[in-house]
């Protein structure tokens, strides 16, 4: 992938947000503007450079207008923010409508990546197995608002098609068989760990992706940054996948 110098907007500056803006610049970026509240969006100029990218890590109630926002600029945004899949459509359609530019992705942990194609294969052959019950278990820091996190509903939801013994996903422990558990607790400032368990009577199965730190998602946001270099449309992890071999 050929890489440009960009121009990029924060939304949301907290701790994710000024890990990008490091990793920004040691790709050899610019980070334009930090973007902490709404207010602070009025104040972005009315011209922009051409190679201008937000990338959000802000909230979930206030995710959706700031898509909506770039949408009207033609400002090529990256989502990191998770809680608002339920507008999912909607966002969609309006970027089509405004010829915008959109990627978004539960997790940008090229790690997490990997976690989400073995629990496919997992889900697909344990299909076939009797006495095994599934559990998620995921755990982030005490500042994450959303609850099971992107990440685990993206989890659930490959077992939901992969599995056939699961039918839905609650978000606490299940006893029902066809019912998949998610268990979520938030501690201290954990960057984020999943576990996919198979339990049984004699022995449990786990795949699980554990995060040193936020660098991690904060690579994979710039990557996808750069990636939506001269793009219109909606994107998502797996689009950026493809074009770097994973």
């Amino acid at each position: 992938m050929e890489e440009k110098s960009l121009e990029i907007i924060l939304s949301g500056y907290g701790k994710m947000g000024k890990t990008i803006h490091k990793v920004a610049l040691e790709k050899g970026h610019h980070v334009l503007f930090t973007i902490d509240n709404q207010e602070e969006w009025e104040k972005l100029p009315a011209s922009l450079p051409h190679n201008t990218v937000v990338i959000d890590f802000s909230m979930p109630k206030v995710a959706v207008s700031n898509m909506m926002r770039c949408f009207d600029r033609s400002i090529p945004i990256v989502v990191g923010t998770t809680g608002w899949y339920d507008r999912l459509e909607a966002v969609e359609r309006q970027c089509k409508e405004k010829d915008g530019t959109l990627l978004y992705a539960p997790n940008f942990s090229m790690g997490v990546q990997m976690l989400f194609y073995l629990n496919r294969e997992l889900a697909r052959m344990m299909g076939n197995m009797e006495g095994y019950k599934a559990e998620i278990k995921e755990t982030h820091h005490l500042h994450k608002l959303d609850a099971p996190s992107g990440t685990a509903i993206h989890l659930a939801t490959d077992i939901l098609k992969n599995n056939q013994g699961y039918k839905q996903w609650i978000n606490k422990r299940s006893r029902t068989e066809n019912t998949l558990g998610i268990v979520s607790e938030r501690q201290g400032e954990v960057a984020g760990i999943h576990e996919v368990v198979y339990d049984s009577s004699i022995d449990r199965i786990t795949l699980k992706h554990e995060a040193k730190s936020r660098e991690g998602f904060a690579r994979g946001a710039v990557l996808a940054a750069e990636f939506l270099v001269d793009k219109k449309g909606v994107f998502t992890i797996h689009d950026l996948i493809k074009t770097i071999g994973i």
